[in-house]
């Protein structure tokens, strides 16, 4: 069976035309994806937070005085596992802020170490 030369593919025209099309796509959708995972990020840092600070309250509502660290809620089981920073992708990154009075403990809350800011404008080490 003989079949003719120009039904054999596509030409260059064609094939130029349809990734002219999917850059064009890509150029749209990247930028939307990339926002969307930024702002999952901060909703799940602060969820995170919110959950962790609820931790610590409830600590110092059974034992009368904060944690020495954040482990401490696990060991007492107040938390299941030391949470993820979402932003820095590691659990060791927290900072720990100690109340004003030193007998009372010494994790009084808890921010995020990530370094950068959020799409609001605030950092995120003042969340």
């Amino acid at each position: 069976m003989n079949v003719p030369l120009h039904s054999r593919g596509f030409t260059l025209i064609e094939l130029m035309v349809v990734l002219l099309i999917v850059s064009l796509l890509l150029t749209v959708a990247v930028p939307r994806y990339v926002a969307s995972l930024e702002k999952s990020r901060e909703t799940a840092l602060r969820q995170t937070l919110a959950v962790t600070r609820d931790a610590l309250d409830k600590y110092y509502g059974d034992i009368g005085k904060y944690p020495d660290d954040l482990e401490m809620l696990v060991t007492k089981r107040y938390l299941r596992s030391l949470p993820r920073d979402p932003i820095t992708e590691s659990n060791s990154t927290w900072r720990t802020i100690a109340p004003e009075n030193p007998e009372k403990g010494a994790v009084y809350d808890v921010r995020s170490g990530a370094p950068g800011t959020a799409r609001n404008g605030s950092r995120y080490q003042d969340w």
